[in-house]
């Protein structure tokens, strides 16, 4: 950057023109750089980006929002049709020593895709959470298997949940918050099973 091209939005351009097989866009940062790698994908390239959110879901809201209230639907449109899976990572010290990745994976199912052009991303947390047979699973699932491994401890666990009392129930912890958790090492997870361990390839 600065040397080769001066923007995303530059680099997009042109590499268009290149016959690229896949096009990486290091961070989709604003309203033009989105508009080019929708049309990335919408010539037939497979296109990976990366955005700065918490989840699979405001990963959505954060493209839509880039732009005004009256072009989102078209926007929204174009995602259900060109989107292909949507991966959501944290990074998480491991028992031991080391780092392991927590993972959400929203894949593109029929439903998915309706819940995007219909402009009901808040309930895409849903969908994901009951989508196991597309390989999706939600983070707070993939962190009780991960606690389920005894890769990570529940203590740390609970601090990265979406949802703490659905990590709860996930890991078999019963009882008031307070009083379950209790001091580290206290609380003993029941196996839970563990996530698909390759993710599809996001677009």
């Amino acid at each position: 950057m600065g040397l080769h091209t001066q923007s995303f939005a530059a680099a997009l351009k042109h590499s268009l023109r290149q016959n690229p097989d896949i096009i990486l866009v290091g961070e989709m940062r604003d309203r033009e750089t989105v508009q080019l790698a929708l049309a990335a994908a919408e010539t037939g390239h497979l296109c990976l980006s990366t955005l700065h959110t918490q989840d699979a879901p405001s990963s959505i809201d954060r493209i839509i929002d880039e732009f005004p209230t009256e072009a989102q639907p078209k926007l929204r449109a174009q995602l259900a049709t060109l989107l292909s899976a949507v991966v959501s990572q944290v990074m998480l010290p491991r028992k031991g020593g080391g780092v392991v990745c927590a993972r959400e994976v929203m894949v593109m199912s029929s439903a998915v895709a309706t819940h995007i052009r219909e402009g009901k991303i808040h309930q895409l947390y849903g969908v994901i959470e009951s989508g196991s047979q597309y390989g999706m699973h939600t983070m707070d699932q993939s962190l009780a298997a991960l606690v389920a491994r005894g890769e990570v401890s529940p203590e740390l666990a609970m601090s990265k949940a979406r949802d703490p009392q659905s990590l709860r129930a996930l890991m078999g912890i019963k009882g008031t918050p307070n009083a379950s958790m209790g001091p580290p090492g206290a609380a003993t997870p029941r196996p839970v099973t563990a996530p698909p361990a390759a993710a599809p390839k996001p677009t």
